[in-house]
C-alpha cells in the first residue's frame, strides 16, 4: 500500500470455503445489527403495555448500548485467548437465548435484564468479527471485506425500523426480539466454514477486564446521567471515570496483551485511526440526530416526510462503502480518508447554510454528498486499523474499532442533547460542530501518513547504514 508499512498477514481462506465463511459472518452481522436496533420502533407500544413512561422506556436502549461498550474490550481479550470462532458462536447462541426469553417478558425490569443479556451476546460476537474478517479475506482484499461488512451493517440498520414497525403493528411486541432468529440459524449452520479457532495460552485478565468495564460504566453512564437526569452526579461519575482510565492505562502499559489496548494506541497508525474513527462517528451522529429536529421544527416537514428525507444518507452509504473498501485495496487509505472528509465538510456546510425555502431535492443531494464523504472515510480507515494490527492482537483492534464507534455515537447524542437544551440545536450549530470533527478526522489521517512516512524513511536509512 502507498502509505502503509508492510506486514505479514495470512492470505485468507481458500475458495470455496471463503465464500461460505463470508455468508456465515454476513448473516451473523445482520442478526446482531437488526435484532439490536429493531426494538426501538416498538418503544411506545412497550411503554403502554408495561405501564411505564416514555422517558423510562428509553432505558431499554441505553442499557443495551452501555453494556455493549462495557463488554467489548474484555471479550476481545477473551477471544484472543479461547479462539475467535468459539467466542463468536457462543455470542450468537447467548443473543438468541436472550431474544427467545424476551417472548416471556411480562415486566419492565425483566425486559431490561434480558436486553443486558442480549448486549453481552452481541459484545461477544462483535468483539471478534473484524478479526475474523481479516482471516477470511486475503490481505490484498481486506478493504473489500470491510466494505462488504459496512453494506451489511447499513442495510440491516435501514431495514430495522420498517420491520420493527410492521411487527409491532401486526403482532405482540415481544416478537420483535425474535424476528432475526432465522439469520442466526443460517449463520450457525454455516459456522464450520469460519476460520478455525486458534486458542492462545494466556492467563485470564479478570482484574483488568472488570476494571475496563467499570471504567466504561463510569464514563458513559456518567455522561448519559449528566445529559438527561442529574448533572452534578453525572459529572462526578464521569470525572471518576477519567481518573480510573488514567490508572488503568498505567497498569496496562507493562502487559504484553492488555485488555485496554494501550499497546495498539501507542502505534501512530492505529491510535490515530481510532481517534479519527471516533471523531467521524460523532460528526455523522450529530448530523443524523440533529437534522430531524431542524426539518420538522424549522422547515415544517412532518415526521414521515422527515424520515423519507433522511433516506439519501444510508442509501448513498450502501453504494459508497463497498466502493471505498475496494479502492482502499488499491489506493492509500489516507488519501481516500482526507478526500472523504473534504467532501463531507463541503456537504455539511451546504446543509448548514440551507435556505428555509429549500425543497426536497436540494436537501437530498446535499445529504447524499455528505454521506459520500463519510463513506470514503469509514471503510478505508477500518481497513487500516484492522489490517495493521499484529495478528495476535487482531481481536483487540476490532474491539477498539467497535468501541470507537459506540463512544462516537454516544457522544454524538450528548452533543446534540446539549445543543438542543441550550437552544442552539435547531440552527446550523450542530453542523458546524460536525464540520470541526470532520477536520479532526482529516488531521488524524494526515498525521498518520506523516508518522508512517517518517518511520519508513528511518528504516531505509538504517538499512543503508
Amino acid at each position: 500500500m502507498p502509505d502503509e508499512p508492510a506486514t505479514t498477514q495470512p492470505d485468507g481462506l481458500p475458495a470455496p470455503r471463503r465464500a461460505w465463511a463470508i455468508v456465515a459472518i454476513s448473516f451473523g452481522t445482520a442478526l446482531l445489527v437488526l435484532d439490536g436496533a429493531i426494538p426501538t420502533v416498538a418503544l411506545p407500544t412497550i411503554a403502554r403495555d408495561l405501564g411505564v413512561s416514555d422517558s423510562a422506556v428509553t432505558n431499554m436502549v441505553a442499557i443495551y448500548q452501555l453494556v455493549l461498550v462495557m463488554a467489548l474490550l474484555p471479550f476481545a481479550s477473551m477471544g484472543d485467548r479461547i479462539g475467535h470462532r468459539t467466542l463468536y458462536q457462543w455470542g450468537q447462541i447467548t443473543f438468541m437465548a436472550a431474544s427467545a426469553l424476551c417472548l416471556f417478558a411480562d415486566s419492565f425490569l425483566l425486559l431490561l435484564l434480558l436486553r443486558a443479556l442480549q448486549a453481552i451476546g452481541a459484545a461477544m460476537a462483535l468483539s471478534v468479527s473484524a478479526a475474523m474478517l481479516r482471516q477470511i479475506y486475503p490481505a490484498r482484499r481486506l478493504g473489500t471485506g470491510m466494505g462488504v461488512n459496512s453494506v451489511i451493517v447499513a442495510s440491516s440498520s435501514a431495514l430495522a425500523p420498517t420491520l420493527g414497525g410492521y411487527i409491532a403493528g401486526h403482532a405482540p411486541w415481544q416478537w420483535v426480539f425474535v424476528a432475526a432468529a432465522p439469520l442466526a440459524v443460517i449463520s450457525l449452520l454455516l459456522g464450520r466454514a469460519l476460520p478455525d479457532p486458534v486458542p492462545r495460552p494466556r492467563t485470564p485478565e479478570w482484574l483488568s477486564s472488570l476494571w475496563s468495564a467499570g471504567t466504561m460504566l463510569l464514563l458513559i453512564g456518567g455522561v448519559q446521567l449528566a445529559t438527561h437526569q442529574n448533572l452534578a452526579l453525572g459529572v462526578v461519575l464521569a470525572l471518576l471515570g477519567v481518573v480510573s482510565t488514567a490508572l488503568l492505562v498505567r497498569r496496562e502499559r507493562g502487559r504484553t496483551a492488555p485488555v485496554l489496548p494501550v499497546d495498539l494506541l501507542a502505534r501512530p497508525v492505529l491510535g490515530l485511526s481510532a481517534l479519527g474513527a471516533m471523531a467521524c462517528f460523532i460528526a455523522a451522529g450529530a448530523l443524523m440526530l440533529s437534522l430531524p429536529f431542524r426539518l420538522q421544527n424549522v422547515l415544517g416537514y412532518s415526521p414521515e416526510e422527515a424520515g423519507l428525507l433522511l433516506l439519501p444518507f444510508p442509501l448513498t452509504m450502501l453504494v459508497v462503502a463497498p466502493l471505498a473498501g475496494w479502492l482502499s485495496d488499491r489506493i492509500a487509505p489516507t488519501k481516500l480518508g482526507v478526500t472523504g472528509m473534504a467532501v463531507a465538510i463541503l456537504g455539511l456546510l451546504l446543509l448548514a447554510f440551507l435556505p428555509e425555502s429549500a425543497g426536497e431535492t436540494a436537501i437530498a443531494w446535499r445529504l447524499s454528498l455528505t454521506a459520500a464523504g463519510f463513506g470514503l472515510f469509514f471503510a478505508p480507515n477500518s481497513r487500516l486499523l484492522i489490517g495493521q494490527a499484529p495478528p495476535d492482537r487482531a481481536a483487540a483492534a476490532g474491539g477498539l474499532l467497535s468501541t470507537s464507534r459506540l463512544l462516537g455515537q454516544t457522544l454524538a447524542a450528548v452533543v446534540v442533547g446539549i445543543l438542543l437544551a441550550t437552544g442552539a440545536g435547531l440552527g446550523p450549530t450542530p453542523l458546524f460542530v460536525a464540520c470541526a470533527l470532520a477536520v479532526v478526522a482529516a488531521l488524524c489521517s494526515l498525521a498518520r501518513y506523516r508518522s508512517v512516512t517518517k518511520a519508513g524513511m528511518t528504516m531505509a536509512t538504517l538499512r543503508a547504514d
